[in-house]
């Protein structure tokens, strides 16, 4: 049975031509929204979107996601206000808080994060309703700014804003006030229960509840029928990010002594023969654990795991081949 929501997630690991086909691809397979990461100093997430957006009828495009720092506030809101009128009411902002070591090495000090992302939700939320703001905060500071629109659509835009968020803080803080979550990927599915407690116990702050919030999931996707094929497919990513992302190492709950071999092997930013010396001491059992990995079956089967937990629409990080698994879980 193929699941109601489908969505595609792109980032590095395929050229922006191919990117454009996929996107293209997705659409015809009935999948709802492609969304672009933006992660590592690798790739902006804007130009992506943009071409998606420029060569797509009807799928949704989102940022998967961008962060909140490194782009001032009246540029922020514009760049979604432009990217609307690509591609009217199919935008949507995925924002999250970045991560250390990475914004440390580029001069960012991510104090404050709650703080920092809820006036950034707030300001871009007004901006975008194209209202006058006036706002004095402790990280964005503006004096009657606007969206100054002379020649185009002066309505405000349809721009749902959804936060990647990992920590408990930041969960609870998204159902109260973002319009959905983009839930962390390399984590087993059980992991999505505590989130949706604490999306819930946000929520209620505002007078909803957790049901109130769209919660999309990044899902590490590799589909073989080679089923030791897909297994090193996934591999290859995974053992990356267990030495790179640490917020991304600790909800995988990988053995600290696994992390602390990989990390002594792989540097950033890693080579590739650094990968193929450190995924040697990934286990099997580890991929399979905390991403749809396998044949066309298993996949199927671990990403309605996801979905059983909370998640409402997968949002699928092809490993493989991209064509053989957006026919895997094609809608149409």
């Amino acid at each position: 049975m193929n699941l109601p929501r489908v969505a595609l997630y792109l980032q590095d690991r395929h050229s922006l031509q191919d990117g454009i086909k996929y996107a293209q691809y997705a659409e015809a397979k009935g999948f709802e929204a492609v969304w672009q990461a933006e992660s590592r100093l690798v790739r902006d997430a804007i130009v992506p979107m943009a071409a998606f957006a420029a060569t797509t009828k009807k799928i949704k495009i989102g940022s998967g996601v961008i962060n909140n720092w490194t782009r001032n506030i009246g540029l922020l809101a514009a760049t979604f206000l432009t990217l609307d009128d690509l591609a009217p009411n199919r935008i949507i902002c995925g924002i999250g808080a970045w991560w250390d070591p990475l914004a440390k090495n580029v001069g960012i000090e991510r104090r404050r994060p709650l703080l920092a992302m809820r006036e950034t939700i707030e300001v871009m939320r007004r901006l975008l309703r194209m209202e006058n703001v006036t706002f004095q905060g402790e990280f964005h500071k503006v004096t009657g700014i606007e969206l100054d629109v002379v020649h185009g659509r002066r309505e405000p835009r349809n721009v749902p804003i959804f936060i990647g968020a990992t920590g408990d803080n930041m969960m609870e803080m998204t159902g109260e006030i973002a319009d959905g979550v983009v839930l962390n990927y390399c984590v087993p599915p059980e992991y999505n229960d505590r989130a949706m407690e604490l999306l819930d116990k946000g929520a209620r702050k505002a007078g909803r509840t957790v049901h109130d919030l769209d919660r999309p999931q990044l899902v590490v996707c590799s589909v073989n029928e080679d089923r030791q094929k897909a297994i090193n497919d996934a591999k290859w990513l995974l053992t990356q990010y267990v030495a790179q992302q640490p917020h991304i190492a600790k909800a995988s709950g990988v053995a600290d002594d696994i992390i602390q071999k990989v990390q002594s092997i792989l540097g950033w930013p890693a080579t590739k023969e650094q990968i193929a010396e450190a995924m040697q001491f990934i286990p099997d059992d580890f991929v399979l654990k905390i991403s749809a990995t396998g044949t066309p079956a298993e996949a199927r089967a671990k990403v309605q795991q996801y979905v059983d937990r909370g998640c409402t629409c997968p949002i699928l990080y092809p490993m493989g081949d991209p064509y053989i698994m957006m026919d895997t879980f094609g809608i149409n």
